[in-house]
């Protein structure tokens, strides 16, 4: 059996799994994206954005171990970090299972961690999530100028459908499709759901755009991240929509 490389120096390119390494071994991580503002305080090199990371940078950090996601990070940056020489973990994340997984092979495959408690909890919080058919019948919008909504295959819109919430649009060709403020108050949706990421919507920011249709306001980092906020994210986005009526 081939040794494995102990891990001591990563660089993340996710947000989600920056917090899932910060909240197992901090001692690890040596540079994240800009874009990684959990856990508060983090204090580690700052390598560019998601979507233009500085190869140079993370280079000169000698990382073990690059943590990248394929929705969020582009393969021409991550190609240009493997012809570097360095060790790149591109991650798929769209289910909430697939999530779990993907997670213990970032943490205990990837890192050589014990698998961590907050992960137990994590899948303990979601065990009995059970959504009630056919479930209320939402838009989800997460951007405008262009409206963009969930679409097909996404980690956020499964997380919704076992809350109990049918995305309108997830049968859609398009996972992030754009959509007119029309066609999206003329789809039949009974409810909408409006996250504050990427987009920041607000309660002055976004309902306005969908009279006499109830919103529900909630915590982005809830609804599409994938670490150790999934503990709280069903009693966190629950309460949201038991607060919109549903």
């Amino acid at each position: 059996m081939p040794i494995r490389r102990a891990v001591r120096r990563v660089v993340s390119l996710v947000p989600s799994l920056t917090e899932a390494v910060a909240g197992t071994a901090p001692e690890l991580l040596v540079g994240a994206t800009d874009w990684c503002d959990h856990p508060a305080g983090l204090d580690v090199v700052r390598v560019g954005g998601t979507k233009n990371p500085d190869p140079a940078r993370i280079t000169a950090l000698a990382p073990d171990l690059v943590l990248a996601n394929e929705e969020e990070n582009r393969a021409p940056d991550l190609a240009a970090l493997r012809a570097a020489g360095l060790n790149v973990l591109v991650t798929e994340v769209r289910t909430l299972p697939q999530a779990f997984g993907e997670l213990e092979r970032v943490l205990v495959d990837g890192c050589g961690l014990p698998r961590p408690g907050w992960l137990v909890d994590a899948e303990d919080a979601w065990r009995d999530v059970r959504a009630d058919a056919p479930g209320v019948r939402a838009v989800v919008p997460v951007w405008r100028r262009p409206w963009m909504v969930l679409g097909r295959d996404t980690f956020a819109g499964d997380v919704l459908a076992r809350l109990g919430v049918a995305n309108v649009h997830a049968g859609h060709s398009e996972r992030y499709p754009r959509v007119p403020i029309g066609e999206l108050n003329a789809c039949g949706a009974e409810l909408v759901v409006l996250p504050d990421e990427p987009y920041r919507f607000t309660a002055d920011d976004g309902p306005e755009a969908f009279p006499g249709l109830p919103c529900a306001l909630v915590d982005g980092r809830h609804l599409t991240w994938y670490g150790p906020s999934l503990t709280e994210a069903p009693a966190v986005l629950g309460a949201a929509l038991r607060a919109a009526g549903h």
